[in-house]
């Protein structure tokens, strides 16, 4: 009984230090922010990492820009920003289940989560820079 626990933690430990082979595409971007991770472990570290500080730059940004707008567009913005929210998860939750069963379907959900915000900080930046000007 014991050599059966032994063997099935074996396993875990191998599923969990296994390099992904054959990354998703945010994992493999030029400007990815874990370049250098090789392990699922190593991956799932960074891009948790990556996309708790893609997520407080978005945040703190939009914050910005609310401040510069007037109600309107400080409604329109939050109607977008929310819908973009939703777009986000379900797209990489989608991205996710292309992956589900495996070890990177974890990793391949946040480094997606993370290209995404990343993407929408420099869509807002190029979006409002007349605004931020004034």
């Amino acid at each position: 009984m014991n050599q059966v626990r032994e063997c099935i933690l074996l396993l875990a430990l191998l599923t969990i230090i296994t390099p992904i082979h054959g990354r998703a595409q945010h994992m493999n971007e030029k400007d990815s922010p874990c370049p250098n991770a090789v392990t699922t472990l190593d991956m799932a570290q960074c891009f948790s990492k990556a996309k708790a500080s893609s997520d407080e730059k978005l945040t703190a940004f939009y914050k910005k820009v609310l401040s510069k707008l007037d109600s309107d567009d400080a409604d329109n913005l939050t109607k977008v920003q929310r819908l973009w929210s939703e777009y986000r998860e379900a797209n990489c939750s989608a991205e996710r289940a292309l992956y589900q069963g495996g070890s990177a379907a974890p990793v391949v959900y946040l480094a997606c989560l993370d290209a995404m915000t990343r993407a929408r900080t420099k869509e807002l930046q190029q979006t409002y820079a007349v605004r931020l000007k004034e």
